[in-house]
């Protein structure tokens, strides 16, 4: 697990402008959700094991939520040299079977994944409609087992940032697998 300490990003950052290629052949800005009232910035990949067991949940948060106004993003900052599990080509073979109801982006370069901070896959990061950091952390407290799970952290945050609430807690430690860096 990824500790506080460790972020890069805090509650009340800016999100880093981004312009990343989708596995739908788009080129995606972060301006073009500006008028979403909030956006859900996931760094994601096809191969890490946290990242498969959360996959069906993160989907079902996107389709519900999406609904309530907020659009998510997944970012797959992975070197796909070394993986190749997280080419794009994968990535969009990945969000075809599953039918991921959002864009699905590949951070080749790695520097929005730097520039966010980005430690592990998944790295969800909740803005606001003036793309400020309301929450980053887990999605939830136990990635193997849904049925035991008793902290949503990710569904907590959304909800209350939709009732104009303040996000608690903002920061939870994240947990996944290592962003895998390029050499």
């Amino acid at each position: 697990m990824a500790e506080l300490s460790t972020f890069s990003l805090h509650p009340g950052d800016p999100a880093p402008e981004f312009a990343l290629p989708g596995v739908d052949g788009r080129t995606y800005h972060l301006s073009e959700f500006a008028t979403d009232p909030f956006l859900l910035v996931v760094f994601w990949c096809n191969h890490c094991p946290y990242v498969q067991a959360w996959e069906g949940r993160m989907i079902a948060i996107g389709r519900e939520y999406l609904a309530k106004g907020v659009r998510t993003v997944l970012i797959n900052p992975n070197d796909a040299r070394a993986y190749p599990e997280d080419s794009l080509e994968s990535m969009a073979r990945r969000a075809q079977e599953k039918h991921y109801p959002f864009p699905y982006l590949q951070d080749e370069s790695q520097e929005v994944a730097h520039a966010y901070g980005a430690l592990v896959t998944p790295h969800p990061m909740l803005f606001d409609a003036h793309r400020r950091l309301l929450f980053q952390g887990r999605i939830d407290n136990d990635h193997q087992h849904a049925e035991r799970v008793t902290e949503r952290y990710l569904v907590r945050a959304l909800d209350q940032a939709l009732a104009g609430q303040p996000v608690r807690p903002s920061e939870v430690p994240v947990q996944g697998c290592t962003v895998k860096w390029l050499p």
